[in-house]
């Protein structure tokens, strides 16, 4: 059986953890089992520390009961994952395209960006965001 490389071993530590925080709605447990210490928040809405990410997180999920996410990809370079996703805030909704930054430490995350942009109604090319 091959080794697992460090960079599918952060992809799969990414996964688990969006998949736990957002899909399954446990962002306490996706804090507890997969941020560092120190876990880094360069999104200029929320505020450095595991529990600065519970809290938002667990708000923001509560807006959107039927919310879920769809994982297009996950792209690793070293300590970098980043994640192309889908946003569904309910279904029925064209929702929004995300694209998000972790950095991770020792089998932590300890870092992050982010940037969204809403899937349009009409767009300038038959191209998707996907």
């Amino acid at each position: 059986m091959a080794m697992q490389s460090q960079s599918d071993m952060n992809k799969k530590i990414v996964r688990e953890f969006y998949d736990l925080a957002f899909n399954k709605r446990n962002p306490k447990d996706a804090a507890a089992t997969y941020l560092g210490k120190t876990y880094r928040q360069h999104n200029p809405m929320g505020g450095d520390g595991p529990q600065a990410f519970v809290d938002a997180i667990g708000n923001w999920i509560a807006t959107m009961p039927k919310m879920k996410v769809e994982f297009k990809r996950f792209i690793a370079d070293g300590d970098l994952v980043a994640v192309h996703s889908h946003l569904i805030p309910e279904p029925g909704a064209r929702g929004s395209a995300v694209m998000d930054i972790f950095r991770v430490e020792n089998g932590r995350l300890v870092e992050h960006w982010d940037a969204m942009q809403e899937v349009p109604e009409k767009a300038a090319n038959r191209n998707t965001m996907f």
